[in-house]
């Protein structure tokens, strides 16, 4: 299990962030220099350069977005110029994707990232654009609803793009489109102008993955541990009912695939945080913010605890906890991880990822008085956060386009490069891991440097005014 170092400070990590976001300044203008729009999104590199794998365009905003979070880091003016730029000239195409249930990745990343710097007074007003950006978030959010399977117990899930039987893990992130686009007083119209409301979406999202993608060791089925994710869920579409567990990128539908896993944490995390900046009255058609919040808080702890007893003392993960070859590596979880083993590559991406969600439930934690636990994963955020600041994680190499190294795409389809003389991948890097190592280190680079919380949504009590 991970170790956790109870004796990090935020202050210990100035001099860590301050030198990864000068090396995630020269990774970005080296893709902007290089990078082919012709080819579509890039998504992970082989040796050493970028390269698009066809599946669906989910990475392109966290290309132009990781400009945007540098920017916010930094204040370079020509980081905001790449990501403003480039949001307005590729970005549109994904926010009327009716083919996908990435909205938040691309488009949160993007259009959110620019709205959340205007509205904290970073970049200047400018009501046409505001307006842009805000009817953006607002359409991309409806059409994430609208990919709706009503389930037979009552609720539904928003479908992944493998169609109407299938919820995967990955879309609590990507739910904070839905969030944001409720805030800025958006509906879904459908068939006959029927209203739909986009925060009940959300609020029956968020518990059939609660009740179906985490287990609590409650009996469900002979491999119920708790915390444990399935990354994706089986329902029949004719009647509604729930089926089976399955995996498309994990090892199997009984094993838990760690960047689901983070998927997870991170999702009901910031979750927690939005249902925070809501009135109770909001929420009482739904069962109540007490109901909600219990609900969201055990699928976060659960999830945040499988994570910490699962993962090597470091705090990177395996690409799966039950890849078949990791007995191979003897007493592996009392030791650090190690990417250029014979067997199993771990997954830095879902470190990165994993990181932020054990940071955010602490930080929530702690400020609802439970300090002790709090405390507990806070530290556990911190100590995965060391571990990707130092190397062998943090890619100094000028001729590697990767940010953070050792990430795993898609093991099962063995889409990921192997070095030669290497059985496994290692040494490559991927948009979306180098993505959330950037919105994890401006995270705390905000709380270090007491600057404004990182968050897309108001206080509540900000919402009086």
């Amino acid at each position: 299990m991970i170790k956790i170092d109870t004796d990090l400070t935020l202050q210990s990590f100035k001099p860590k962030l301050d030198r990864f976001f000068q090396i995630s300044g020269l990774k970005i203008y080296q893709i902007e220099k290089a990078w082919n729009p012709n080819l579509g999104s890039p998504v992970f590199t082989k040796e050493g350069k970028y390269t698009s794998r066809g599946w669906t365009e989910w990475t392109q905003g966290f290309q132009f977005g990781s400009a945007i979070l540098q920017f916010d880091a930094t204040s370079d003016a020509a980081f905001l110029e790449i990501g403003r730029k480039n949001t307005i000239k590729y970005m549109p195409v994904h926010v009327s994707h009716i083919g996908v249930h990435d909205h938040g990745f691309n488009n949160i990343s993007t259009f959110g990232n620019l709205l959340r710097l205007m509205s904290e007074g970073i970049i200047e007003e400018s009501e046409w654009e505001r307006n842009f950006y805000e009817l953006a978030l607002k359409i991309s959010g409806a059409i994430q609803a609208r990919r709706w399977t009503q389930i037979r117990e009552g609720g539904g899930f928003i479908y992944s793009f493998n169609g109407p039987h299938s919820l995967f893990a990955d879309t609590i992130r990507s739910l904070r489109v839905l969030a944001v686009s409720h805030l800025l007083g958006h509906i879904l119209l459908e068939e006959n102008d029927r209203k739909v409301n986009l925060l009940e979406r959300l609020i029956h999202h968020m518990t059939t993955t609660a009740k179906y993608s985490i287990y609590y060791a409650d009996n469900r089925d002979s491999f119920d541990i708790r915390g444990r994710v399935a990354h994706e869920s089986i329902f029949n579409c004719n009647d509604g009912t729930y089926r089976c567990p399955n995996s498309q990128q994990g090892y199997s539908p009984f094993t838990t695939w760690t960047r689901g896993l983070a998927w997870i944490m991170c999702g009901f995390a910031e979750q927690l945080e939005f249902l925070d900046s809501l009135h109770d009255e909001e929420l009482q058609a739904y069962g109540g913010k007490t109901q909600i919040d219990q609900m969201m808080l055990r699928a976060a702890q659960a999830s945040c605890d499988y994570y910490i007893e699962s993962t090597p003392t470091d705090g990177i993960p395996y690409w799966d906890t039950g890849a078949p070859l990791l007995y191979r590596l003897g007493d592996y979880l009392n030791h650090p991880a190690d990417p250029y083993n014979e067997y199993e590559p771990v997954d830095s991406s879902a470190a990165a990822i994993a990181a932020q969600g054990l940071l955010r439930l602490g930080y929530y934690l702690k400020n609802r008085g439970s300090a002790g636990q709090g405390s507990r994963y806070w530290q556990a955020g911190l100590t995965v956060m060391r571990t990707l600041l130092n190397q062998p994680y943090l890619n100094e190499n000028e001729n590697h386009q990767g940010l953070i190294l050792h990430s795993v795409y898609h093991r099962p389809n063995g889409w990921d490069y192997i070095p030669p003389g290497r059985n496994v991948p290692c040494g490559e890097s991927s948009m979306w891991g180098d993505y959330h190592m950037r919105e994890v280190a401006l995270y705390v680079n905000r709380i270090l440097n007491n600057g404004p919380y990182l968050t897309f949504w108001k206080d509540k009590s900000d919402n009086d005014s």
